[in-house]
């Protein structure tokens, strides 16, 4: 078993799961299709730390002209889906995940990030928190800026590659390999054999980038910057 490149996580540690809603689970114009698949291990890292959990929703307008510049020509695009005419059911988090709400924390966002509504910054910083698991959707989009303000933010910052999940597979494995060397140091590193694999990411030198793919007869390929081929994990 290899280990975090910083060490173990500590209980300073937050779990970060971002947008896993009805309004990309379900048959909508914003669809992710393998969220379903991602989910019994975003479960699964949410109910073993409930109360270490943050959940964010993303929060259409009511109406376009409520948001500002780009925001409001990319919402007369997707009308249909502004609280106006969407069902409001669409807005909820996933049965598993409201279920753990309380004690998990909400957090409602406007935009891709997270950071940009001022009470994620605050709870953090009342919790003394040092480290971020992140999972949820979609990778390539919100996670992705989660991210990357998590990192300016001086959070160290760990992704659960298992528990996240686009409507693109292309953009997806663009993304964490965009994360790898040599940018980033990422290993793996299971607690225990049943637990989800995570990637620990931090602002340093490369070392090895996992990434597991989503369809279930494609095994998960370890690529390290010594090895001509990818070596097959079992």
């Amino acid at each position: 078993m290899e280990t975090l490149p910083f060490g173990p996580l500590t209980d300073r540690t937050v779990h970060l799961c971002i947008d896993m809603q009805n309004l990309f689970a379900l048959d909508t114009p914003w669809h992710t299709p393998w969220m379903d698949r991602v989910l019994p291990v975003v479960a699964r890292i949410a109910e073993r730390h409930p109360a270490r959990t943050v959940l964010t929703r993303f929060i259409p307008p009511e109406r376009p002209d409520q948001m500002p510049g780009s925001w409001r020509r990319y919402y007369e695009r997707w009308r249909d889906l502004t609280q106006e005419r969407m069902d409001p059911g669409l807005i909820e988090l996933v049965p598993p995940l409201r279920a753990i709400a309380p004690p998990a924390e909400v957090i409602d966002k406007r935009v891709y990030s997270p950071f940009f509504e001022p009470d994620l910054p605050a709870l953090l910083r009342r919790r003394g928190t040092e480290s971020l698991v992140i999972t949820g959707a979609e990778t390539d989009v919100c996670v992705l800026a989660a991210v990357l303000d998590a990192v300016d933010f001086g959070y160290r910052v760990v992704l659960a590659t298992d528990a996240l999940c686009s409507s693109s597979d292309e953009t997806h494995d663009a993304l964490l390999t965009s994360l790898s060397p040599p940018f980033w140091t990422a290993n793996r590193d299971c607690e225990q054999q049943d637990d989800p694999c995570v990637l620990g990411l931090s602002l340093a030198g490369g070392a090895i980038l996992e990434r597991r793919r989503r369809r279930a007869d494609t095994p998960l390929l370890q690529h390290t910057a010594n090895a001509p081929e990818p070596l097959l994990m079992h």
